[in-house]
This record gives structure tokens, C-alpha cells and sequence, in this order.
């Protein structure tokens, strides 16, 4: 059947979506990423789209604050923290074709990439609509997007939170329909809670045979009596064989790289011309050609071994 070709657009825009769990270090990885892209000459700006950020160590070009706050909302409405957020989520939808849109275009001159900071309770990613249907609206507006979900790498050293982490990360995949990128953040702590970890990083990283995991958490008395849905979750993880995490050092600018790269390939910035134009640069990136001793050497080693 034949398919209506899109109109190629002429000055394409990207974004990265960044979500995750309170704590998994999303502002800073958008204030370290803002001067990461800025440096390689891209027009990038940082839009906080999370009305209970108070902290924000970069300044935003959009700032979701000055529409509404979860503070507000709790005094106002009388609603509790997570009830106030998710309010100001369905408001921001509500609002996105007056406000948020606006916004973004009155920077279409200046700015062509996007770091959008997202609110950090993960509910709203997997069982509310609000922030999907947000990011569905500027799809449509032709950005081209990428989930970035950070995750604290602490979680690889307990079996039953990171089993919960790959949970968490299938269901946010699956919901979001977007090219998706998962973190294990703050990596450089790896190499001090190594001795923690029941297996090797690549384990977590690659989410290899979960039954190991599994054996882990029957040494638990806490933990047997959710054997079998602990094994049904584990076992779902692995058909649908989507959850791969990739390591990150927000003030490594080797791991800053690594990291593009990949969300490069995901949002498609490595097919535009930008600071890559070489044949070789752009297959090294899209096809990810490189040995798996390359890849221990550079995704791996650097969080693990000692220095």
C-alpha cells in the first residue's frame, strides 16, 4: 500500500525528553548537557517543564513555573504534592496550544534543539496521559524526540529495586511510543559500591538472564512470597526484550560523547549536518560498528575500574 511521503522539513528541530525518578539527577544532567551541546555549536536551549523545581542550576529559555507551580496548587486547590503535580501536568496540556507552544516558537530563530526537564513522579509517565499527550503535540510539530530516562545506578546493587527499575522502564517505553535512551546516572559511584554488585556491570547494562537475578532474591525471606510475580515480571522484561541502559557520568565529557551518540542515533541529529560529516563518523554512529573489547574498553572499564 502506498504511503503519503512527509514534506522534508527545512530547519528540523530535536529535543530530549528527560524523565526519571526524583534524585536520578535530571536538572543536573540538563545544566551539564546545556554547556556539553552548547560547546559542540549547537543551538540548544533548556526548557523546565517541572513546576516544582526550585533548584534549577541552568536558566531556562521556557519556564513551565511561570504558568503554574505545584506550590500554588497545593494552596489553592488543597491538594497534596503528587495530586498538585499532576494538576499542573493536565494544565500545561490544556494550556499547550496558548502557552507552551508559543513559546517554543518565538526561539524557532535561535534555538533548533531542546533539553525539556520533566517532572520527576514517574506516575506520570505510566499511569497518566497528561505528558504523553504533550509530547505527541510536538511530534506533531515536526520536533524530533527522544526519552532520556535517568535512572540512579545505586538500584543495580539491590535485585529487587532494579527489578522494579526495568519494570518501571518497559512500562514508560511501551506508553511514551518514542525513541527511548535509559541512563544508569551517576556511574562514577559505581567503582565505590562495585563490591555491591551480585554481577558484573554489563549484567545491568545489557539486562542479561534474569533468572540469576531471580536466585538473588530468594535468598530474601522478605522476598518469597512475590517469587512468582517477580518471575512473571522478569519474565515479561525479557519477551519483550526492549530494556538496555546505557552508563553515564554527567561530568565526563568522554561519557557525555558516548551518550550522544546514542541519542543521536535515537532522534536522528546524527543524519543532519552538523559537527559529524564525515562518511565514517556517521556510520560509526548509526551503525554502532565496534567490537565488543572496544565496547567493554569505553562503556564499561571507565566506571569500574580503579584509578
Amino acid at each position: 500500500m502506498l504511503q503519503r511521503v512527509q514534506p522534508r522539513v527545512e530547519n528540523p528541530r530535536y529535543g530530549q525528553l528527560i524523565i526519571g525518578p526524583p534524585g536520578s539527577g535530571k536538572t543536573t544532567y540538563c545544566n551539564e548537557a546545556y554547556k556539553f551541546y552548547k560547546e559542540l555549536g549547537r543551538q540548544v536551549g533548556v526548557v523546565n517543564l517541572d513546576p516544582g523545581n526550585d533548584n534549577m542550576s541552568y536558566q531556562p529559555v521556557v519556564n513551565v513555573m511561570e504558568l503554574i507551580t505545584v506550590e500554588d496548587c497545593m494552596e489553592h486547590l488543597q491538594l497534596g504534592p503528587n495530586g498538585a503535580l499532576m494538576h499542573c501536568a493536565e494544565y500545561l496540556e490544556q494550556h499547550f496550544e496558548d502557552w507552551l507552544l508559543p513559546a517554543l516558537r518565538k526561539l524557532s530563530a535561535t534555538h533548533n534543539y531542546f533539553l525539556f526537564d520533566c517532572p520527576g513522579q514517574v506516575e506520570l509517565y505510566t499511569h497518566h496521559n497528561a505528558m504523553a499527550r504533550v509530547f505527541e503535540r510536538l511530534e506533531q510539530e515536526r520536533y524530533n524526540l527522544v526519552t532520556v530516562n535517568l535512572i540512579d545506578s545505586h538500584y543495580c546493587s539491590e535485585p529487587a529495586k532494579f527489578i522494579a527499575t526495568l519494570l518501571m522502564a518497559l512500562n514508560a517505553m511501551m506508553r511514551m511510543s518514542l525513541p527511548h535512551v535509559n541512563v544508569l546516572s551517576k556511574a562514577d559511584l559505581l567503582r565505590k559500591h562495585e563490591s555491591k554488585l551480585h554481577f558484573n556491570v554489563d549484567y545491568y547494562t545489557d539486562v542479561l538472564d534474569l533468572k540469576y537475578l531471580l536466585e538473588k532474591l530468594d535468598d530474601d525471606p522478605t522476598m518469597r512470597k512475590y517469587q512468582k510475580l517477580n518471575e512473571a515480571i522478569c519474565s515479561m522484561v525479557e519477551d519483550y526484550a526492549l530494556v538496555s541502559f546505557k552508563l553515564l557520568d554527567a561530568f565526563s565529557t568522554d561519557s557525555m560523547l558516548r551518550l550522544r551518540n546514542h541519542i543521536d542515533k535515537a532522534n536522528g541529529y546524527v543524519y543532519k549536518a552538523g559537527e559529524e560529516q564525515t562518511v565514517n563518523s556517521l556510520l560509526a554512529c548509526a551503525v554502532g560498528a565496534e567490537t565488543e573489547a572496544m565496547r567493554q574498553q569505553r562503556d564499561i572499564e571507565p566506571y569500574t575500574k580503579q584509578q
